[in-house]
């Protein structure tokens, strides 16, 4: 059986602190790390959030929480979720739910005590593995451990019946396809996908862009870019888009998300803007992609140059200089020139204030 015992996190003072604490209210098995940590830790990548699922109601959890000294925070009583902090680290704790009512964005749960019934409402198979306070590794679906070595985005269950519940699983499946699948998207999740791409307008247009923006940051994210293309999904997220050779030839030269998503929209400072805005990107956001489709001309002279820097700054010209390198026009020699000169560049101050 497969184990994750002699994990650091697992295994940290802070972390034991917790699982005790639950320990002591509902006794040893009523609580086990699920979702993300586990899967990475399985692959071999980092694990970031701890997350935890618990047999305990959400008001057992935090009265044996603060009985053991740690500083609990009710995140959402709703859905059963409290957040303890250990240690200065926090540590996510969810009842096992089951869903009650969804409505493709929000979702009515009942708290359960069955593993079974928790797993059959989340998203993935891969998603759907637990670990338990000692490391065992429970796979409730019987294909999740499976998925992870095949390397498979597959729905637990019916896949239309899991988007239906929430439409954001549409973006979802091709960002962890785009992060940890491997081939061809999974029939049946494609399918349900392309048919179900109207859904995703009704999402939160912050939603929406942070699960965008995940999954321009995996390391190619162009497959998964284009299975969203040939499904119709990228046409509800991202209307401007148009043809994905720029997104191609950026991915080979940066692996920053908002430049990625930048080499999806046209060389249009308008159009940037007003898409920038309907997906409710930050103000830095919104400039740099503005920025990012401002021309440089051909042939710039170093005294041009410097004038641009000090118009745009430092960020902007470099954010120019890739994108025009990734559409061709502006040549490799001339873009290392200019970024040279860019990081050498110190901002001229006026030589006269307000005293004078």
């Amino acid at each position: 059986m497969r184990s994750l015992a002699g994990e650091d996190w697992l295994t940290r003072p802070e972390t034991r602190a917790v699982i005790a604490a639950l320990e002591a209210e509902g006794g040893a098995g009523c609580v086990r790390f699920v979702g993300g940590c586990v899967r990475n830790a399985l692959l071999g990548q980092p694990v970031d959030d701890l997350d935890l699922a618990t047999s305990l109601r959400p008001e057992q959890s935090m009265r044996a929480l603060k009985s053991a000294g740690l500083k609990v925070v009710p995140t959402g009583l709703a859905h059963g979720t409290v957040t303890a902090v250990s240690g200065g680290r926090p540590y996510e704790i969810t009842t096992l739910r089951r869903d009650v009512e969804t409505d493709g964005r929000r979702a009515v749960v009942a708290f359960t005590d069955d593993w079974a019934e928790d797993s059959a409402r989340r998203d993935f198979r891969l998603n759907a593995l637990y670990a338990d306070a000692e490391g065992t590794i429970f796979d409730p679906t019987g294909e999740g451990l499976a998925d992870l070595e095949g390397r498979r985005i597959v729905f637990v269950g019916e896949a239309e019946t899991r988007i239906r519940e929430d439409y954001l699983r549409i973006l979802r499946f091709f960002r962890f396809h785009a992060w940890y699948g491997r081939g061809e998207p999974d029939p049946e999740g494609l399918r349900a996908s392309t048919e179900l791409a109207g859904g995703v307008r009704t999402l939160s247009a912050e939603r929406v862009s942070k699960e965008l923006l995940k999954l321009l940051a995996a390391p190619d994210p162009r497959p998964a870019v284009r299975a969203m293309a040939e499904a119709g999904v990228l046409a509800e997220v991202l209307p401007e888009a148009g043809a994905l050779d720029l997104l191609d030839a950026m991915v080979e030269r940066s692996g920053d998300p908002v430049l990625r998503l930048s080499a999806l929209l046209p060389p249009d400072e308008a159009v940037v803007a007003a898409a920038a805005g309907r997906l409710r990107l930050s103000n830095g956001q919104r400039d740099r992609l503005v920025a990012a489709v401002g021309e440089v001309p051909a042939g710039l002279t170093d005294r041009e140059a410097r004038a641009l820097l000090y118009g745009v700054g430092r960020e902007a010209l470099r954010d120019r200089l890739r994108r025009a390198a990734a559409s061709g026009a502006i040549g490799a020699e001339a873009v290392e020139r200019l970024e040279r000169l860019a990081e050498g560049w110190t901002r001229p101050r006026m030589p006269v204030g307000g005293k004078d």
